[in-house]
C-alpha cells in the first residue's frame, strides 16, 4: 500500500502537465487562426484599395494627362500592393503606396474642376475609407502577433511551442515611416 502513494503523485503530475499542454496547445492554435484572419483582412482591404485606383487615375486623368508619371507610380505601387505576400513585403508596398497617394491627390488639388467632380470625390472618399480600414486591420493584425509571439516566447511555452510548430509572426510595420508619419491632403 505504501507504493501506491508515489504512483498516484506521478499519475497526478502526469495529468496536469498534460492538461497544461492541451490547454497551451489549444490557446497557441487559437491565436494563430486570428493572426492569419487578421492578415487576411489586410489583404482584402488592400485589394479594395487597388480595385479602386484605377477607377481614381482616371478621373484624374481626364483633367491632368500630362501628369504620366504620378499615374505610373501609382499603377507601379498598386501592382506591387498585390503581389504582397508577407508583412514585410506589404510594409515596403504600404510607403511607396502613400507617396503614390500623396503626388496623386496633389496633383487633384490644382484642377478646381475636378475638386468639384462627384465622381472623384466619390472615390475620393472610398480611398479615405479604406484606408482607415487598412490601418485598423493593421493595428488588428500587430495586436494579434504581439499576443502569439509572446505566448511563445515565455517560459515553459518557448520548450515545446516551436517543436509543435508555431514559430513567431512579422508585424505589419510600414518601413517607410515618414510615409504614413502624414497621411495624403485631402480636401473636400
Amino acid at each position: 500500500m505504501e507504493w501506491l502513494i508515489p504512483v498516484l503523485i506521478v499519475v497526478g503530475l502526469v495529468v496536469i502537465v498534460g492538461i497544461y499542454l492541451w490547454a497551451t496547445y489549444n490557446s497557441l492554435v487559437a491565436l494563430k487562426v486570428r493572426v492569419d484572419e487578421a492578415w487576411s483582412d489586410i489583404t482584402v482591404q488592400l485589394k479594395r484599395r487597388a480595385d479602386l485606383l484605377p477607377n481614381l487615375i482616371e478621373a484624374v486623368k481626364g483633367y491632368a494627362a500630362h501628369e504620366k508619371a504620378v499615374f505610373e507610380n501609382v499603377t507601379r505601387a498598386r501592382a506591387e500592393t498585390l503581389a504582397v505576400s508577407s508583412p514585410a513585403d506589404a510594409g515596403v508596398a504600404e510607403g511607396h503606396m502613400q507617396q503614390a497617394l500623396k503626388s496623386l491627390f496633389a496633383v487633384a488639388e490644382a484642377y478646381p474642376q475636378l475638386q468639384a467632380s462627384q465622381n472623384f470625390l466619390h472615390l475620393q472618399q472610398a480611398v479615405v475609407d479604406t484606408e482607415d480600414k487598412i490601418q485598423a486591420s493593421r493595428r488588428f493584425y500587430n495586436g494579434g502577433v504581439r499576443e502569439l509571439n509572446t505566448k511563445i516566447k515565455v517560459f515553459p511555452n518557448n520548450l515545446f511551442a516551436r517543436n509543435l510548430g508555431f514559430t513567431e509572426r512579422e508585424f505589419f510595420e510600414v518601413v517607410d515611416g515618414a510615409a504614413i508619419a502624414e497621411p495624403p491632403r485631402i480636401q473636400f
